[in-house]
């Protein structure tokens, strides 16, 4: 009777172990079929950090490579962007105001230059989603202006605008001007060093051209380059004349009178270098008369 007894028992216990292996069974298979539905949803980057961290298919010097590469494209892209629009960013911070479902608010300060024009630029950039739009607010644009005349006034309408676009090209076609007239004093300056000079500098407004046998007796070419509100960018040459009293008696005074005019109608006919030199060599002419 015992041993029929002990019988059942170890017939129960080998049902249970059967059960339980059973159970273990379906278990793994689930744990599969969750692991295969993994691979599958995860693509790309974040594949690659979950290969990395368990080290199923791809070691860390793959993952590392490709990272470095795509760094390196976006740097590529961003040097082939500036030398193409003569902006170069130096810094960019986001900070995010608000996040809702639909509706992302961010506060981004962009700091760099154009050329010698350094700016920095504070605006609010909300995103709706559900409209799948961008909308800029509270423009707020950041330069030394003390020089820059009616750059200021510009400035003032593009914050009123929002209009960022505007400001960027502008910039870039004011930079563009003053670049023009800086390289443009230079050449003088180097052709004739013993009439030209600059006494701001060769970035500055002023060249002036010295008659060598008249002390005191100063020709000057002021190029200013003047921003409309609207953005528009016009360069503005005149030519004034600093003639002391002893020097006006060996000259007639219409000539004088009428030299500006004159150097406006050079301009107009030969454009802003050819009307320069044609001064230039009158003076130093003169040196030698």
């Amino acid at each position: 009777m015992e041993k029929k007894e002990n019988v059942e028992e170890v017939e129960v216990l080998e049902a249970q172990i059967q059960h339980l292996q059973a159970e273990i069974a379906e278990l793994q298979h689930q744990q599969q079929n969750q692991d295969k539905e993994m691979t599958v949803c995860f693509k790309g980057q974040m594949l690659d950090a979950l290969l990395y961290m368990f080290a199923q298919k791809q070691d860390d010097g793959m993952v590392l490579a490709r990272l470095k590469k795509e760094v390196e494209d976006l740097e590529e892209d961003l040097r082939w962007q500036s030398q193409m629009n003569g902006i170069r960013m130096n810094s960019c911070t986001k900070k995010t105001l608000q996040s809702s479902g639909s509706k992302l608010v961010q506060q981004i300060c962009v700091s760099g230059h154009c050329s010698e024009l350094i700016f920095q630029v504070e605006f609010q950039l909300t995103e709706h989603s559900q409209r799948s739009e961008r909308m800029i607010t509270d423009l707020n644009v950041v330069m030394d202006t003390g020089d820059l005349q009616n750059f200021s006034s510009f400035l003032s309408g593009v914050e009123e605008t929002m209009d960022l676009l505007l400001f960027f090209r502008t910039q870039r076609a004011f930079t563009d001007r003053c670049d023009d007239r800086r390289r443009t004093f230079q050449h003088f300056q180097k052709k004739y060093p013993s009439v030209v000079s600059l006494p701001g500098g060769c970035r500055s407004e002023v060249m002036t051209v010295n008659h060598p046998k008249l002390p005191g007796c100063i020709v000057f070419i002021h190029w200013s380059v003047e921003v409309s509100r609207e953005g528009q960018v016009t360069p503005n040459i005149d030519l004034l004349t600093k003639i002391p009293e002893r020097a006006l008696q060996l000259f007639p005074s219409e000539a004088v009178g009428c030299a500006a005019e004159a150097f406006h109608s050079l301009l107009r006919i030969l454009g802003p270098e050819a009307a320069m030199e044609s001064v230039i060599r009158a003076v130093s002419l003169s040196q030698d008369a």
